[in-house]
Protein backbone atom coordinates (compact mmCIF):
# COMPACT_ATOMS: atom_id res chain seq x y z
CA UNK A 1 0.00 0.00 0.00
CA UNK A 2 1.61 3.40 -0.40
CA UNK A 3 1.40 5.43 3.00
CA UNK A 4 1.49 9.10 1.35
CA UNK A 5 -1.77 10.67 2.54
CA UNK A 6 -4.12 11.53 0.19
CA UNK A 7 -4.85 14.89 -1.40
CA UNK A 8 -7.90 15.29 0.08
CA UNK A 9 -6.87 13.72 3.57
CA UNK A 10 -4.08 16.32 3.33
CA UNK A 11 -6.27 18.99 2.82
CA UNK A 12 -8.87 18.08 5.62
CA UNK A 13 -6.25 17.65 8.03
CA UNK A 14 -5.01 21.26 7.49
CA UNK A 15 -8.65 22.47 7.96
CA UNK A 16 -9.15 20.56 10.74
CA UNK A 17 -5.37 22.10 12.58
CA UNK A 18 -6.29 25.65 11.76
CA UNK A 19 -9.85 25.39 13.32
CA UNK A 20 -8.26 23.55 16.32
CA UNK A 21 -5.73 25.98 16.73
CA UNK A 22 -7.87 28.90 16.87
CA UNK A 23 -11.07 27.35 18.81
CA UNK A 24 -9.95 24.70 20.52
CA UNK A 25 -10.52 25.35 24.68
CA UNK A 26 -9.84 23.04 27.77
CA UNK A 27 -11.75 22.07 30.81
CA UNK A 28 -10.67 22.11 34.04
CA UNK A 29 -8.98 18.47 35.11
CA UNK A 30 -11.81 16.09 35.55
CA UNK A 31 -15.01 18.74 34.45
CA UNK A 32 -16.23 18.89 31.23
CA UNK A 33 -15.18 16.85 28.57
CA UNK A 34 -17.22 18.28 25.28
CA UNK A 35 -16.53 21.07 23.75
CA UNK A 36 -19.70 22.62 22.20
CA UNK A 37 -18.80 25.81 20.60
CA UNK A 38 -16.21 23.92 19.18
CA UNK A 39 -18.19 20.85 17.57
CA UNK A 40 -20.58 23.45 16.28
CA UNK A 41 -17.60 25.48 14.53
CA UNK A 42 -16.17 21.88 12.71
CA UNK A 43 -19.76 21.55 11.20
CA UNK A 44 -19.94 24.74 9.90
CA UNK A 45 -16.88 24.66 8.50
CA UNK A 46 -17.46 21.14 6.88
CA UNK A 47 -15.26 19.10 8.68
CA UNK A 48 -17.84 16.69 10.06
CA UNK A 49 -19.37 16.07 6.83
CA UNK A 50 -16.85 16.00 4.69
CA UNK A 51 -15.92 12.18 4.98
CA UNK A 52 -19.55 11.45 4.66
CA UNK A 53 -21.36 10.01 1.19
CA UNK A 54 -21.78 12.87 -1.00
CA UNK A 55 -25.45 11.61 -1.19
CA UNK A 56 -25.80 13.09 1.95
CA UNK A 57 -24.14 16.34 0.71
CA UNK A 58 -20.72 15.37 1.75
CA UNK A 59 -17.41 15.21 0.54
CA UNK A 60 -17.73 11.47 -0.50
CA UNK A 61 -14.68 10.66 0.86
CA UNK A 62 -14.30 7.73 3.86
CA UNK A 63 -12.77 6.14 6.69
CA UNK A 64 -9.17 7.42 5.63
CA UNK A 65 -10.29 11.19 5.59
CA UNK A 66 -12.05 10.54 8.79
CA UNK A 67 -8.87 9.28 10.73
CA UNK A 68 -6.94 12.32 9.22
CA UNK A 69 -9.29 14.49 11.21
CA UNK A 70 -9.18 11.98 13.78
CA UNK A 71 -5.20 12.71 14.17
CA UNK A 72 -5.46 16.15 14.54
CA UNK A 73 -8.03 15.89 17.33
CA UNK A 74 -5.52 14.24 19.00
CA UNK A 75 -3.18 16.16 18.53
CA UNK A 76 -4.98 19.46 19.86
CA UNK A 77 -6.50 16.58 22.35
CA UNK A 78 -9.78 18.59 21.71
CA UNK A 79 -12.82 17.50 23.61
CA UNK A 80 -15.06 16.55 20.14
CA UNK A 81 -17.09 13.44 19.71
CA UNK A 82 -15.69 13.30 16.32
CA UNK A 83 -14.84 9.27 16.93
CA UNK A 84 -18.57 8.01 18.20
CA UNK A 85 -20.45 10.86 16.51
CA UNK A 86 -19.41 10.72 13.30
CA UNK A 87 -16.52 7.62 12.14
CA UNK A 88 -19.15 5.37 14.35
CA UNK A 89 -22.38 6.54 14.48
CA UNK A 90 -23.16 8.68 11.68
CA UNK A 91 -21.43 6.33 9.27
CA UNK A 92 -23.50 3.22 10.37
CA UNK A 93 -26.93 5.56 9.79
CA UNK A 94 -25.62 6.58 6.14
CA UNK A 95 -24.70 3.13 5.48
CA UNK A 96 -27.56 0.93 6.86
CA UNK A 97 -30.13 3.31 8.10
CA UNK A 98 -33.37 4.68 6.27
CA UNK A 99 -33.68 8.24 4.75
CA UNK A 100 -35.85 9.05 7.51
CA UNK A 101 -33.01 8.34 10.13
CA UNK A 102 -30.48 9.97 8.05
CA UNK A 103 -32.93 13.50 8.31
CA UNK A 104 -33.74 12.83 11.84
CA UNK A 105 -30.14 11.99 13.18
CA UNK A 106 -27.12 12.31 10.50
CA UNK A 107 -27.82 15.53 9.58
CA UNK A 108 -28.36 17.55 12.66
CA UNK A 109 -25.15 15.68 13.53
CA UNK A 110 -23.09 17.00 10.46
CA UNK A 111 -23.97 20.49 11.45
CA UNK A 112 -22.39 20.28 14.94
CA UNK A 113 -25.85 20.23 16.68
CA UNK A 114 -25.97 17.00 18.01
CA UNK A 115 -23.73 14.25 19.66
CA UNK A 116 -24.32 10.37 19.05
CA UNK A 117 -22.89 7.94 21.34
CA UNK A 118 -21.94 3.96 21.35
CA UNK A 119 -21.86 1.19 23.32
CA UNK A 120 -21.18 -2.31 22.06
CA UNK A 121 -21.90 -4.59 25.32
CA UNK A 122 -24.13 -5.06 28.09
CA UNK A 123 -27.91 -4.91 26.58
CA UNK A 124 -30.10 -7.52 25.18
CA UNK A 125 -33.14 -7.19 22.74
CA UNK A 126 -36.89 -8.79 22.15
CA UNK A 127 -39.44 -8.14 19.95
CA UNK A 128 -37.49 -4.66 19.12
CA UNK A 129 -36.97 -3.31 22.51
CA UNK A 130 -33.59 -3.23 24.53
CA UNK A 131 -32.69 -3.44 28.01
CA UNK A 132 -29.30 -3.08 29.99
CA UNK A 133 -26.43 -1.10 31.70
CA UNK A 134 -23.34 -0.16 30.24
CA UNK A 135 -20.43 2.27 32.40
CA UNK A 136 -18.53 4.72 31.04
CA UNK A 137 -19.69 5.11 27.64
CA UNK A 138 -17.71 7.73 26.12
CA UNK A 139 -19.57 10.92 25.40
CA UNK A 140 -22.31 9.85 27.25
CA UNK A 141 -23.19 12.12 29.15
CA UNK A 142 -23.53 14.74 25.88
CA UNK A 143 -25.81 12.57 23.90
CA UNK A 144 -29.20 12.85 22.29
CA UNK A 145 -29.02 9.69 20.63
CA UNK A 146 -27.25 5.57 21.48
CA UNK A 147 -26.23 2.75 18.98
CA UNK A 148 -26.15 -0.27 21.32
CA UNK A 149 -25.05 -3.37 19.97
CA UNK A 150 -27.87 -6.09 21.51
CA UNK A 151 -28.35 -9.66 20.34
CA UNK A 152 -26.58 -9.41 16.98
CA UNK A 153 -28.23 -6.59 16.59
CA UNK A 154 -27.69 -2.44 16.63
CA UNK A 155 -30.12 -0.13 17.81
CA UNK A 156 -30.89 2.97 17.83
CA UNK A 157 -31.88 4.22 20.50
CA UNK A 158 -33.52 7.85 21.63
CA UNK A 159 -31.32 9.28 24.94
CA UNK A 160 -34.95 10.76 25.54
CA UNK A 161 -37.65 7.83 25.27
CA UNK A 162 -39.11 6.47 28.34
CA UNK A 163 -37.30 3.99 29.94
CA UNK A 164 -33.55 6.08 29.10
CA UNK A 165 -31.39 6.53 32.08
CA UNK A 166 -28.29 8.56 31.80
CA UNK A 167 -26.02 9.53 34.56
CA UNK A 168 -22.72 10.97 34.14
CA UNK A 169 -19.59 10.02 35.05
CA UNK A 170 -16.02 11.05 35.32
CA UNK A 171 -13.45 9.38 34.36
CA UNK A 172 -9.58 9.98 33.96
CA UNK A 173 -9.67 13.27 32.39
CA UNK A 174 -13.38 14.17 31.97
CA UNK A 175 -16.69 14.51 33.38
CA UNK A 176 -18.08 13.01 29.90
CA UNK A 177 -18.53 9.85 30.34
CA UNK A 178 -22.22 8.21 31.11
CA UNK A 179 -23.81 4.96 33.10
CA UNK A 180 -26.43 4.12 30.19
CA UNK A 181 -29.58 2.07 31.70
CA UNK A 182 -31.99 1.23 29.16
CA UNK A 183 -35.53 -0.31 30.31
CA UNK A 184 -37.53 -1.87 27.61
CA UNK A 185 -36.72 0.89 25.32
CA UNK A 186 -38.10 0.82 22.02
CA UNK A 187 -34.90 0.76 19.44
CA UNK A 188 -34.33 0.98 15.61
CA UNK A 189 -32.72 -2.26 14.33
CA UNK A 190 -29.49 -1.27 11.65
CA UNK A 191 -29.09 -4.99 11.50
CA UNK A 192 -25.67 -7.04 12.52
CA UNK A 193 -23.03 -4.50 12.24
CA UNK A 194 -21.74 -4.62 15.47
CA UNK A 195 -18.21 -5.97 14.30
CA UNK A 196 -18.35 -3.36 11.28
CA UNK A 197 -18.63 -0.43 14.39
CA UNK A 198 -15.98 -2.26 16.40
CA UNK A 199 -13.23 -2.20 13.37
CA UNK A 200 -14.43 1.36 12.48
CA UNK A 201 -13.90 2.81 15.79
CA UNK A 202 -10.90 0.62 16.60
CA UNK A 203 -8.99 2.08 13.53
CA UNK A 204 -10.57 6.06 14.40
CA UNK A 205 -8.95 5.32 18.65
CA UNK A 206 -5.46 4.27 16.95
CA UNK A 207 -5.62 7.16 14.42
CA UNK A 208 -6.38 9.50 17.41
CA UNK A 209 -4.14 7.88 19.58
CA UNK A 210 -1.32 8.81 16.49
CA UNK A 211 -2.03 12.36 17.51
CA UNK A 212 -1.64 12.34 20.69
CA UNK A 213 1.65 10.67 21.05
CA UNK A 214 3.39 12.24 18.05
CA UNK A 215 2.45 15.60 19.86
CA UNK A 216 3.50 14.79 22.80
CA UNK A 217 6.89 13.41 21.69
CA UNK A 218 6.99 17.10 20.07
CA UNK A 219 6.30 18.43 23.39
CA UNK A 220 8.45 16.75 24.96
CA UNK A 221 11.92 16.59 22.37
CA UNK A 222 11.43 20.44 22.55
CA UNK A 223 11.12 20.25 26.51
CA UNK A 224 14.57 18.48 26.86
CA UNK A 225 16.44 20.53 24.23
CA UNK A 226 15.75 23.52 26.76
CA UNK A 227 15.33 22.00 30.30
CA UNK A 228 19.41 22.29 31.58
CA UNK A 229 20.66 20.17 34.37
CA UNK A 230 24.45 20.38 35.53
CA UNK A 231 24.18 23.17 33.53
CA UNK A 232 23.80 20.78 30.13
CA UNK A 233 20.45 20.53 28.61
CA UNK A 234 18.85 17.27 29.71
CA UNK A 235 18.54 16.08 25.55
CA UNK A 236 22.12 15.60 25.62
CA UNK A 237 22.22 12.99 28.37
CA UNK A 238 22.30 9.46 27.07
CA UNK A 239 19.29 7.85 29.01
CA UNK A 240 17.08 10.67 27.97
CA UNK A 241 18.02 10.51 24.40
CA UNK A 242 16.96 6.82 24.21
CA UNK A 243 14.05 7.41 26.04
CA UNK A 244 13.02 10.35 22.83
CA UNK A 245 15.11 7.54 20.58
CA UNK A 246 12.72 4.59 22.00
CA UNK A 247 9.43 6.86 22.16
CA UNK A 248 10.40 8.00 18.07
CA UNK A 249 10.10 4.36 17.03
CA UNK A 250 6.71 4.08 19.25
CA UNK A 251 5.08 6.73 16.98
CA UNK A 252 5.99 5.48 14.12
CA UNK A 253 4.74 2.06 14.48
CA UNK A 254 1.45 3.20 15.88
CA UNK A 255 1.28 5.38 12.04
CA UNK A 256 2.16 2.40 10.05
CA UNK A 257 -0.11 0.24 11.86
CA UNK A 258 -3.00 2.35 12.39
CA UNK A 259 -2.39 3.58 8.48
CA UNK A 260 -2.64 0.04 7.04
CA UNK A 261 -5.97 -0.88 9.08
CA UNK A 262 -7.59 2.15 8.56
CA UNK A 263 -6.56 1.52 4.19
CA UNK A 264 -7.74 -2.19 4.55
CA UNK A 265 -10.92 -1.14 6.07
CA UNK A 266 -11.70 1.25 3.67
CA UNK A 267 -10.73 -1.09 0.36
CA UNK A 268 -12.58 -3.65 1.97
CA UNK A 269 -10.22 -6.30 2.71
CA UNK A 270 -10.28 -8.82 5.21
CA UNK A 271 -8.95 -6.58 8.48
CA UNK A 272 -9.28 -7.78 11.79
CA UNK A 273 -5.89 -8.53 12.26
CA UNK A 274 -4.70 -5.50 11.15
CA UNK A 275 -6.97 -3.27 13.11
CA UNK A 276 -5.93 -6.14 16.23
CA UNK A 277 -2.11 -4.99 15.49
CA UNK A 278 -2.87 -1.33 15.16
CA UNK A 279 -4.73 -1.15 18.67
CA UNK A 280 -1.82 -3.27 20.24
CA UNK A 281 0.53 -0.83 19.17
CA UNK A 282 -2.15 2.14 20.04
CA UNK A 283 -2.03 0.60 23.40
CA UNK A 284 1.27 -0.63 24.15
CA UNK A 285 3.55 2.20 22.39
CA UNK A 286 0.36 4.91 23.44
CA UNK A 287 1.33 3.63 27.57
CA UNK A 288 5.14 4.00 26.56
CA UNK A 289 5.17 7.36 24.66
CA UNK A 290 2.60 8.91 27.53
CA UNK A 291 5.61 7.67 30.48
CA UNK A 292 7.92 9.30 28.79
CA UNK A 293 6.57 12.55 28.28
CA UNK A 294 5.75 12.79 32.08
CA UNK A 295 9.60 11.63 32.93
CA UNK A 296 11.23 13.52 30.84
CA UNK A 297 9.05 16.64 32.20
CA UNK A 298 9.70 15.53 35.73
CA UNK A 299 7.45 17.57 38.33
CA UNK A 300 5.79 19.18 35.78
CA UNK A 301 4.43 16.48 33.88
CA UNK A 302 2.56 15.10 37.06
CA UNK A 303 0.91 18.75 36.97
CA UNK A 304 -2.94 18.69 35.99
CA UNK A 305 -2.66 22.26 34.95
CA UNK A 306 0.61 21.81 32.71
CA UNK A 307 -0.18 20.79 28.98
CA UNK A 308 1.58 17.65 28.30
CA UNK A 309 -0.99 16.58 31.47
CA UNK A 310 -3.57 16.60 28.79
CA UNK A 311 -1.77 14.09 26.69
CA UNK A 312 -0.56 11.88 29.53
CA UNK A 313 -4.20 11.26 29.91
CA UNK A 314 -5.70 11.55 26.64
CA UNK A 315 -3.09 8.69 26.06
CA UNK A 316 -4.22 6.63 28.89
CA UNK A 317 -7.67 6.77 27.74
CA UNK A 318 -7.20 5.88 24.41
CA UNK A 319 -4.83 2.72 24.99
CA UNK A 320 -8.37 0.81 26.98
CA UNK A 321 -11.29 2.49 24.97
CA UNK A 322 -12.16 -0.71 23.03
CA UNK A 323 -9.90 -3.00 24.53
CA UNK A 324 -6.55 -2.71 25.82
CA UNK A 325 -2.90 -4.60 24.74
CA UNK A 326 -3.70 -7.87 25.92
CA UNK A 327 -6.99 -8.32 24.05
CA UNK A 328 -5.77 -7.06 21.26
CA UNK A 329 -3.30 -10.07 21.48
CA UNK A 330 -5.46 -12.61 22.36
CA UNK A 331 -7.91 -11.54 19.23
CA UNK A 332 -4.84 -11.26 16.99
CA UNK A 333 -3.97 -15.35 18.58
CA UNK A 334 -7.13 -16.24 17.37
CA UNK A 335 -7.51 -14.71 13.79
CA UNK A 336 -4.26 -16.18 13.61
CA UNK A 337 -5.19 -19.84 14.36
CA UNK A 338 -8.50 -19.85 12.64
CA UNK A 339 -6.34 -18.72 9.32
CA UNK A 340 -3.57 -21.78 10.13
Amino acid sequence: MDFTPSEASADLAALTRRILADKVTHDPHGTGGFDAPLWTALGQAGVLDAALPSSLGGGGFGLLEQCAVLTEIGRAVAAVPYLTSITMAASALAEFGTPQLIDRWVLPVLRGERVLAVALAGFTAADGRVSGTRSAVAFGAFAHGFLVAASDEVFLVDASAPGVTVRPQQTTDHADAALLELTDVPGVSLGDIGEWLRLRGTAGVCAQQLGVVERALELTAAYAAERRQFDHVIGGFQAVRQRLADAYVDVEAVRLTSLQAAWRLASGLPSAEAVATAKFWAAEAGHRVAHTTVHVHGGVGIDVDHVVHRYFVAAKRLEFLLGPATSQLLALGEELAADA
